[in-house]
């Protein structure tokens, strides 16, 4: 890299508009998509689609609700011909579907165009010529007047061959190609005579499309041209104003978002973002940016998943895992700070009286996408106490004290530390069994039966079997309660002096059939040790509980 980089690359110049009103608009409702997966995005793969995977593509942009969709280049060739034509009249395309297409601006690839959509009940044509200087002056050649007159050309031809097909509701698209980094003015004056050519009215108004075909300027400068444009343009009320931000600079999104602010009323793009270079404005990303700020955008995303796999197998590229709202791993914390946050955030929403989303983390809930809520904490060498107790509570319903939380972080830490990989929720899960001695064949106490009756006095007698180092032993003893009982049974029989500091219980799940869990922090000696019972009965719960105490001093 240059150590001095303006000896060959200029700043962008701003846009001379001062009194700019877009830094104080909203984004209230959805723009008119259109979705150019099938033209831009499959012309920016290695291997394009076949006939196959763009008719599976144009199904599921159907089903996620796209109105507007670009299905080919018909000019380019009869893989694309043949495709667009096929569909228009195969009756493919439902009654509330616009199909679009693309053509230079060259009489012969018009009218290539015009005859791919014969029979269409209603298509766009999207007529283009570059218009910047770069474009001017090294690749066509041509004064500001030529390339004017090549987009008036095209104009005509267009109005000429809808003309020649009345059947169909033709509607007309234009783009100043390198709108970005062209001259606003010029931009504006090539727009108007292409208008002048076609005579849109407000009833039936033309598209006239802004690309940011090089992202070369930060989002702020792209909406001032947009801005500055819809202020300028003859007729405004007679052009649709759309937006196709290509994401160099890592802010296509940003752009149509700020674009829109500045009064434009129509988005394209693609799925995921795919296209040239870096890729396109990605409609998912910016339809759920709306949709966390409390605005519809009529686009379906409820199954993302399925979306991502349809895309993934069409385009050949992968969905990368921390892409927005649906990467794999955009949902899932390992880090033990933002793990508690995560998990508190759950418990305050499910006591809350409104349906007002406010979870720390995750800026949309994954279920509305489809999601579940297993792979939102997940645990490795990084996580915290939160992250396993929250895999615990998902995967066997278990909600550990917070000091139970505490203690049982060292045996997943050593776990995690020992395998050098993440801990899925069976190796949590059979952490915690070996820790506190929960379904394993390895206690030294296990509880065969028992029963528990009430003496005259009030007290509780317990009097069961327990199986001791493979063996079983009648055992008995007398407390204030059931637990006290079994404390006093072990004391007598085994010489195990342990003292409860807390007891907690709680089910798991709902219904005649749920469990029960009950976990107790006692002491032994000066040992603080911690037990837990699972078992359908509470209070057969609460005695697992206790062996598992004893277990656990035994271990120590």
């Amino acid at each position: 890299m240059l150590k001095n980089p303006y000896n060959k690359y200029r700043p962008f110049p701003q846009i001379n508009l001062p009194d700019r009103q877009w830094p104080g608009r909203v984004i209230d409702k959805a723009p008119r998509w259109l979705s150019t997966d099938l033209r831009d995005g499959n012309q920016s793969i290695i291997d394009p689609m076949d006939a196959v995977k763009k008719r599976r593509f144009f199904d599921l942009l159907v089903e996620v609700g796209v109105k507007e969709i670009e299905v080919g280049f018909p000019s380019a060739g009869a893989t694309e011909f043949d495709f667009i034509s096929g569909l228009v009249q195969s009756g493919a395309v439902p009654g509330d579907v616009t199909v679009q297409v693309l053509t230079q601006s060259r009489e012969d690839l018009i009218r290539t165009s015009f005859e791919s959509l014969r029979g269409a009940r209603s298509a766009i044509v999207h007529l283009y010529n570059a218009v910047s200087p770069a474009w001017r002056d090294i690749v066509f050649r041509m004064s500001k007047e030529q390339v004017r007159d090549i987009a008036m050309t095209g104009a005509k031809v267009m109005r000429d061959c809808a003309a020649e097909q009345p059947d169909t509701d033709w509607h007309f698209q234009y783009s100043p190609e390198t709108f970005s980094t062209a001259e606003i003015d010029f931009s504006i004056e090539v727009c108007a005579a292409v208008m002048e050519v076609l005579q849109p009215t407000s009833e039936k108004p033309i598209i006239l499309n802004l690309p940011a075909t090089v992202e070369a300027a930060t989002p702020n400068i792209y909406a001032d041209q947009i801005e500055y444009f819809c202020r300028n343009l003859p007729n405004r009320d007679a052009a649709v104003i759309s937006l196709h931000t290509h994401n160099d600079r890592g802010t296509g999104v940003a752009a149509a978002e700020l674009g829109l602010m500045a009064g434009a009323d129509r988005v394209e793009g693609c799925l995921f973002g795919n296209g040239e270079r870096t890729g396109n404005c990605c409609l998912v990303t910016m339809a759920l940016n709306m949709y966390t700020q409390g605005v519809d955008p009529g686009l379906d995303f409820s199954d993302i998943d399925r979306v991502i796999e349809t895309v993934e197998y069409c385009n050949d590229l992968p969905v990368h895992q921390r892409h927005p709202y649906g990467g794999e791993l955009v949902y899932t914390a390992f880090s033990g700070s933002h793990q508690d946050a995560i998990k508190k955030g759950f418990e305050a929403n499910s006591t809350q009286n409104d349906e007002l989303w406010r979870v720390p983390y995750l800026p949309i809930d994954p279920a509305d996408l489809g999601r579940d809520y297993e792979a939102v904490i997940r645990v490795n060498s990084q996580s915290g106490k939160g992250g396993f107790a929250w895999v615990l509570e998902q995967d066997q319903g278990l909600k550990l004290p917070k000091k139970m939380q505490a203690d049982f972080s060292r045996y997943v830490q050593h776990m995690a530390d020992e395998l050098g990989r993440e801990l899925n929720a069976a190796d949590i899960w059979e952490a915690f069994k070996s820790a506190y001695h929960v379904k394993t064949s390895d206690k030294k106490f296990q509880l065969v039966d028992y029963e528990e009756s009430r003496a005259s006095d009030g007290t509780r007698l317990f009097v069961g079997k327990i199986a001791v180092d493979g063996g079983q032993q009648s055992v008995s003893g007398r407390g204030n309660g059931l637990i006290s009982s079994v404390l006093t049974t072990l004391e007598d029989a085994f010489d195990l002096d342990i003292k409860v500091l807390d007891y907690t219980e709680h089910a798991l799940g709902t219904g005649r059939d749920a469990k029960a869990a009950a976990y107790l922090m006692c002491q032994s000696g000066d040992q603080v040790i911690w037990g837990c019972g699972i078992d359908e009965d509470v209070a057969t719960a609460s005695v697992r509980a206790v062996l598992s105490a004893a277990n656990s001093a035994m271990a120590e």
